[in-house]
C-alpha cells in the first residue's frame, strides 16, 4: 500500500512540473531558466518576418529578435501563428511575445502589454496601376481586402466608408489579399506601409498607392499582461540597440535608411 501510495505522490508531482513547464512564463527569471523565449509571427509578414525562397525565416523583426536574444545569451524560437488567434497563443503560453510588425491599437492594450514603440507606420490603400482610386471616398462601391484581426481590418471598420464600401473582405493573410487584387477579384488592399512599400520594391511598376492614408500608428512588441518584468527587460534592450547603432545597421539592411523612432 505505501508503495503503491508512493507511486501515485510522485505521478501527482510529475505531472505538476510538466505543467508548469508547459505553462505561461511571465518572469524574466523564468525566461532564463527555461533557457529560450518563444516569438509568434505570421511568417508571410515581409519584410518583418517571412520565408525566402529556401524556406528560411527572414526579415527585419527577426534580425531584432536575434541580437536581443544574443544579447540576452537565451535562445530565441520563433512560432508562426494564425493572427487571428494571436491572443489566444499569446495567453496559452505556447509563444511569449508579438514581435511581427504589431500596431498598438487601444483594443489591443486591453488585452497585452506593449514595448515602447520602436518603428511608425500607416495603413494604406494599395490599388492596381492606373485604377484611378486616389481617396478613400474612392473606395464607396467598391471591393476592399484586409487581413483578418489586423490593425487594417480595425482602421477600415473605424472609418464612415466601411458602410459605403461593395464589401470588405477578410483574408487569413496580405499574400492572399495581394493575390485577389493582382486577379481583379477586389479593387484594393489596405495594407501596413511597411509591408506595402516592400511589396512594391519587388514588382514591376504593378502597383499605385493613394495620396490618403486610414492614419497613422506605431508598431510595438505585444506580450501578456502579467509579463511586466519580460516587457521591461526586451525594453532595456532594444533601446540599448539603439543607441549603440546597432538598431540602425539593421534598418539600412531591410530598409536602406534608419526608420526607428528616436
Amino acid at each position: 500500500m505505501k508503495k503503491l501510495l508512493g507511486v501515485i505522490l510522485l505521478f501527482l508531482v510529475s505531472m505538476t512540473m510538466i505543467g508548469c513547464d508547459n505553462g505561461p512564463v511571465n518572469t524574466w527569471v523564468g525566461i532564463e531558466e527555461r533557457g529560450y523565449f518563444i516569438v509568434g509571427l505570421d511568417d508571410t509578414f515581409a519584410p518583418m518576418g517571412f520565408r525566402d525562397n529556401d524556406g528560411n525565416l527572414i526579415g527585419f523583426d527577426v534580425d531584432l529578435a536575434k541580437e536581443v536574444s544574443d544579447r540576452l545569451g537565451v535562445e530565441v524560437r520563433f512560432q508562426p501563428i494564425d493572427w487571428d488567434s494571436k491572443v489566444l497563443e499569446l495567453n496559452s503560453g505556447t509563444i511569449d511575445m508579438i514581435w511581427n510588425g504589431l500596431t498598438v491599437t487601444e483594443s489591443r492594450q486591453e488585452e497585452m502589454l506593449f514595448s515602447n514603440p520602436y518603428i511608425a507606420n500607416t495603413q494604406m490603400i494599395l490599388v492596381r496601376k492606373d485604377s484611378g482610386i486616389d481617396t478613400i471616398q474612392d473606395l464607396a462601391g467598391l471591393k476592399v481586402g484586409v487581413q483578418i484581426s489586423s490593425a487594417s481590418e480595425e482602421a477600415v471598420n473605424a472609418n464612415a466608408i466601411v458602410d459605403q464600401l461593395g464589401e470588405l473582405v477578410r483574408y487569413d493573410t496580405f499574400n492572399a489579399a495581394l493575390l485577389e487584387l493582382d486577379n481583379g477579384t477586389i479593387d484594393a488592399v489596405v495594407i501596413d506601409e511597411i509591408m506595402g512599400r516592400y511589396v512594391i520594391s519587388q514588382t514591376d511598376n504593378t502597383y499605385d498607392v493613394a495620396s490618403e492614408n486610414f492614419g497613422e500608428e506605431e508598431y510595438g512588441v505585444g506580450f501578456r499582461l502579467e509579463s511586466t518584468q519580460i516587457k521591461d527587460v526586451i525594453n532595456q534592450v532594444l533601446q540599448e540597440m539603439i543607441d549603440d547603432g546597432t538598431a540602425t545597421e539593421i534598418s539600412v539592411t531591410w530598409f536602406g535608411e534608419d526608420i526607428f523612432i528616436q
